[in-house]
């Protein structure tokens, strides 16, 4: 059984840039390899047996996160994501332009906002950077994302309906092929570093014992905040012992009760997946659609005067200033013209809706004056009435601290 040593990191990993279009083509999968990071074991099949492994060190461990390099890998996954918010499924739908307006039941930028809230059963198949599948299972339905090569290809069963994309080698990520948009972790190794890097003297970093998930023998990596006022428990990273690839990843929330995110395969093969995985031929009567006759379909609809005038109204934003540090830093945004939300009987807004608005949040008062909180398990966020936000992953009161601190 491995000891509980400590060590702290603030290694981080790079990533590399893509010009806007390469974006359109790289993010969906960006977006697919956090799902499948986010990927959770249900509590019925919790762990078999701690095996005995060599003793090992955190720091050890980390370096054999860092130093892992799996290309290929198969298996099954869940996805399991609680944070307090209403499921996704039927919102993600409602934002996307439905086939009257010019959309695609088949675009994954859309249809992989389901995997935000929920349970859901995933088989994945990775070969190198430039073949990967991710395929979403439904009740007598299913919707894959396909990359091979140039083409990405996404499939929804259930509508019949197929999405293409196409984007030339040195278009993607600045000529990178695999490479994600800086931020974005595009697989678990990645997800488990970006938490690695946050570490630093507010965070402890310890070997937690051993594991077993998807029937391989595994090390538990657990990073947890030294500050009191974060809303994160504690993150727990499963590592492969013979690969150092990460297998789980597990966010508890300091208010306790089941995981935020619980995540980890259920099956897992590092062979070379079949080369049939990453073929995709859309179906005979499938109607296919285009990423570029999707762009022109917004322009037409008035979709992108609309998209520029929001981002025109997101640069009036007067800065972002961080109060606090480590996992106690709350970000700090003045609205544009200083509007928070309309004072109770005011008159701006009906009775009912005045309601339904303060329903929505905690009303709280401090030396910076006087505003709402929005709250879910994780990321809570204080509009005050002078029209500035607080947010973080912080509670409630560590966000009236912050409030008060920047004053």
């Amino acid at each position: 059984m491995a000891p509980n040593d400590s060590a702290e990191t603030n290694e981080a990993t790079g990533t590399v840039v893509g010009r806007r279009k390469a974006a359109r083509y790289i993010v969906p999968f960006a977006v697919a390899g956090v799902a499948a990071a986010t990927i959770g074991l249900v509590p019925a099949l919790a762990n078999s047996g701690d095996p005995d492994l060599p003793d090992i060190t955190a720091q050890e461990l980390i370096e054999k996160i860092a130093a892992s390099d799996e290309q290929q890998l198969s298996g099954t996954v869940k996805v399991t994501t609680d944070l307090g918010i209403p499921s996704l499924g039927g919102l993600a739908g409602s934002f996307a332009p439905d086939a009257g307006s010019g959309g695609s039941s088949a675009d994954p930028e859309s249809k992989l906002m389901e995997l935000a809230s929920g349970t859901h059963t995933l088989r994945v198949a990775v070969d190198g950077p430039d073949k990967q599948r991710l395929s979403v299972l439904g009740e007598g339905s299913e919707y894959s994302l396909v990359h091979n090569g140039d083409d990405v290809w996404g499939y929804d069963s259930a509508s019949n309906e197929v999405y293409h994309a196409e984007s030339d080698g040195n278009e993607r990520a600045g000529g990178k092929a695999g490479k994600t948009p800086e931020g974005v972790p595009g697989t678990p190794k990645e997800l488990a570093e970006k938490a690695l890097a946050a570490a630093d003297d507010t965070t402890s970093v310890t070997v937690g014992g051993t594991a077993q998930v998807a029937g391989r023998d595994a090390y538990k990596l657990v990073i947890k905040p030294k500050q009191s006022g974060s809303t994160i428990g504690s993150v727990t990273v499963a590592v492969d012992a013979s690969t150092g690839v990460p297998l789980k990843f597990t966010l508890a929330p300091s208010s306790g009760g089941k995981a935020a995110i619980d995540a980890g395969f259920t099956q897992v093969d590092f062979a070379k997946p079949d080369a049939s995985s990453f073929s995709f031929t859309p179906p005979k009567g499938a109607e296919v659609t285009e990423a570029d006759e999707l762009e022109a379909r917004a322009e037409k609809n008035g979709a992108a005067d609309k998209a520029h005038k929001d981002l025109s109204a997101l640069e009036d934003f007067q800065g972002l200033d961080v109060v606090g540090k480590g996992w106690n830093a709350v970000a700090e945004i003045a609205l544009p013209g200083g509007a928070g939300l309309p004072a109770q009987g005011s008159g701006d807004v009906p009775a009912q809706a005045q309601q339904f608005l303060d329903a929505l949040g905690d009303k709280v008062t401090g030396d910076f004056g006087s505003g709402t909180v929005f709250k879910t398990r994780l990321v809570n966020a204080l509009l005050t009435d002078d029209g500035k936000v607080y947010v973080g992953a912080v509670t409630q009161d560590a966000l009236v601290k912050a409030a008060d601190a920047a004053e």
